[in-house]
């Protein structure tokens, strides 16, 4: 499968070592600099390089676009990535896949994607954005993962003394609570576990599991964790993020603050989002902080441009207050110190767009039996959680899961069949019209039958 990437920014080059990772994919790298496309060469990433601008057809067809798969237009210019995608389709009859940011054109998506005849568009702001609203729902939640059109989400969170939990095993857990969930996940100290029911779970160990959200609440209210949204939020930096968490909070009845320090940039703000308070000033100033009630906060939000003020703002208000804390990180070389920090839930806008792109090129490379409809990167990217809708005859079918020679590290979670959620039992069996939810540290499956040893 041929896939030609325009633009190798920050996006460009994690999409770029996450499909590097993949099987049977031929990458070329487009960039008007010599500079990004120099530094790719530090990466792992086997790759061909054409210098040139991605929405001239003569770049296009150095990049050999008329026996391309697939085009992702990611470069700063919303415009220009729409363009290249429009030269592409016409010089080479391919996919595309278009980043376009601007809040502006998020009304207008399905009516650009129709008449410019674009697969798919990604909008990294957005998704983000959405990412955290889950997690200002269920405040006690690391990260939050959906399946089956949000009808079972895949939990993290991290265990702590007053849960009454160490030393038990998971059957063991689950027999004292009587919660219908799945541990999928245990993290600590970067090693990766999909645990087994004699598997123990103890203090400071990262756990993730799968449940509906009614189990969900039931099992963190056993543990005396909270179940209920925040009621208010405090968003540090008015960038493109900032705009659409607003809209997504205002909407589910959250009150909103942006603090913002330009001020050309406020005035925007005020007028984009008439329901929210935003405040002119620095959000690194402790004093101004304080002034616009960082103690009473339920939650606090950094979206500045400057991952280390994200970071070290989380730090600060991990002192002051027991505040729900989200900070956006868009360099995600360094996630593994970041995630010691214990600062609450970390977002990487890059990994959210790159996870869906890896989706597309799986269901891409297999269209026929079964294909990927959503795919998560997890537990640092040492695991990944899919979920396949099965459309056709597969080994898998019709046999109890017991039965099934399953490769090791690989947990079936989740079945959702009919509009109803079940966590699989040994006996039951996966069907054509399924949904089935994967966790594996196996790494590349494209389709349901990959499960099988």
């Amino acid at each position: 499968m041929k896939i030609i990437i325009i633009g190798c920014g920050k996006v460009g080059k994690t999409l770029a070592e996450q499909l590097q990772a993949e099987s049977e994919l031929d990458l070329t790298l487009v960039d008007i600099s010599q500079s990004k496309l120099d530094a790719m060469d530090d990466t792992d990433v086997d790759a061909l390089t054409v210098l040139g601008n991605g929405a001239s057809i003569n770049t296009l067809m150095e990049a050999d676009v008329e026996h391309a798969d697939l085009l992702i237009a990611v470069t700063g210019s919303d415009e220009l990535n729409l363009l290249c995608c429009l030269i592409a389709q016409r010089a080479g009859h391919c996919a595309t896949i278009a980043r376009v940011r601007n809040p502006v054109y998020s009304k207008e998506i399905e009516f650009i994607k129709d008449r410019l005849e674009i697969t798919t568009i990604i909008n990294p702001e957005l998704a983000a954005a959405r990412e955290i609203s889950r997690l200002l729902r269920l405040p006690s939640a690391i990260r939050i993962d959906t399946f089956a059109k949000r009808q079972i989400e895949l939990l993290k969170f991290k265990i702590l003394p007053e849960f009454g939990l160490d030393g038990m095993t998971v059957s063991s857990i689950l027999e004292k609570l009587k919660v219908d969930i799945l541990f999928c996940g245990i993290e600590n100290k970067g090693a990766v576990l999909i645990p087994k029911g004699n598997d123990i779970i103890h203090n400071g160990d990262i756990v993730s599991f799968l449940a509906t959200p009614e189990n969900t609440s039931s099992f963190f209210r056993k543990i005396g964790l909270k179940t209920k949204q925040v009621k208010n939020a405090l968003i540090i930096g008015g960038g493109t993020t900032a705009i659409y968490l607003a809209r997504e909070l205002s909407g589910m009845n959250i009150d909103v603050k942006i603090i913002e320090k330009n001020e050309e940039r406020c005035v925007f703000l005020s007028e984009a989002l008439p329901d929210v308070t935003v405040i002119h000033g620095d959000g690194t100033d402790r004093t101004l902080l304080m002034e616009e009630g960082l103690l009473i906060a339920e939650s606090i939000v950094s979206l500045t441009p400057v991952d280390e003020e994200n970071i070290f703002l989380s730090l600060y208000a991990k002192t002051r207050t027991d505040a729900k804390l989200v900070a956006k990180v868009n360099r995600a070389e360094y996630n593994e110190i970041v995630d010691t920090l214990d600062i609450g839930s970390v977002i990487y806008p890059k990994n959210i767009t790159a996870d869906y792109i890896v989706q597309y090129v799986r269901a891409m490379q297999n269209s026929i039996g079964s294909n990927v409809e959503t795919l998560y990167h997890i537990m640092d990217g040492k695991a990944e959680a899919l979920e396949f809708v099965i459309r056709d005859e597969s080994p898998v079918l019709g046999k109890p899961l017991s039965d099934l020679k399953l490769k090791p590290n690989l947990l079936v979670g989740c079945l959702h069949r009919n509009g109803k959620i079940r966590i699989p039992r040994g006996q039951d069996t996966i069907k054509i019209g399924d949904t089935v939810v994967i966790v594996t540290t196996q790494q590349g499956l494209k389709d349901i039958s990959d499960i099988l040893a």
